[in-house]
């Protein structure tokens, strides 16, 4: 007499993708614990680098484009505006900058034991928002001393832009990090995407500038970006309630209605995207690294 299962054959090496991360949060706990303190071994100043590369950064943008370019004169408040919009793309620069890299950079752990392998590029976005939160603190700052203002749309329009580049910033780091196991041009690809991320959205300038040059149409495929939704979301949170008026004066027509729903739909499809690539390769990486 034969014996059967109903045990379902699975694929060595693969898992149930986010699922397995969220079940083995501990785990995750630990990398994201490890990850933060390999980054800052011997370093004397750790955790305030958070601090410092921001606040550089802000300073280089505000005498170009506030001073040198005469944006601080059409813009009320500009250092708020610059800001609000600096730390948001330094958060999704940095989450998928160390998310493309993870799965190399941890190969060692890769072929030795098996856990979720997408619990790098998950600990990576994790670690980039442990740095996130002192900018935001910074920000929140700023923005009191300027008159901050808010209702419940900016806390929504907080909220709604957090997660918007949280998925769309994990959804790539998923797609590149198993992509690079393969091909590691794909680091150099993150790269030169990131170094025209902060041009390529709102960040130092404002939307209706964008709007005049390339009309309607080119408008509307710029706006989809959920990086320049989410900019304009955090600018609306944390900028418009510092001025004077109606809020949705200084944001796109719809912001709330239609690009934030669209936004958050975008990100979730780069998310899930991302998601099935990883695991549709991931049995291969112990091999190809």
């Amino acid at each position: 007499m034969s014996i059967t299962t109903e045990a379902a054959l699975v694929r060595p090496g693969v898992g149930r993708g986010l699922a397995d991360v969220f079940r083995d949060r501990y785990l995750l706990k630990l990398l994201v614990s490890k990850e933060l303190k390999i980054r800052y071994r011997g370093s004397i100043l750790g955790l305030l680098w958070s601090y410092v590369k921001p606040g550089v950064q802000f300073v280089v943008f505000y005498v170009a484009m506030g001073k040198f370019l005469g944006l601080e004169r059409a813009t009320e408040n500009y250092a708020v505006y610059l800001f609000s919009g600096i730390v948001l793309v330094n958060f999704f620069g940095e989450a998928l900058s160390n998310g493309a890299r993870s799965i190399v950079n941890n190969s060692g752990l890769i072929k030795k034991i098996y856990l979720p392998r997408e619990m790098f590029p998950v600990a990576s976005v994790w670690v980039s928002g442990v740095h996130f939160v002192p900018q935001a603190a910074v920000l929140l700052i700023g923005c009191f001393i300027a008159g901050w203002r808010p209702d419940w749309t900016a806390l929504l329009a907080a909220v709604g832009g957090f997660l918007i580049i949280a998925m769309f910033a994990l959804g790539l780091a998923l797609f590149f990090s198993a992509v690079n196991v393969f091909f590691r041009d794909m680091e150099n690809i993150v790269d030169l995407f990131l170094m025209v991320a902060t041009w390529a959205s709102p960040v130092m300038y404002k939307w209706d500038m964008v709007q005049k040059v390339l009309g309607d149409f080119w408008f509307t495929v710029y706006q989809a970006n959920p990086l320049t939704v989410a900019v304009e979301l955090f600018h609306r949170a944390f900028w418009s309630p510092t001025i004077p008026g109606d809020f949705s004066a200084y944001s796109p027509p719809n912001l709330l209605t239609i690009w934030l729903p669209l936004g958050l739909v975008v990100s979730a499809a780069v998310l899930l995207i991302g998601q099935l690539t990883f695991r549709r390769v991931e049995h291969r990486f112990a091999q190809e690294l």
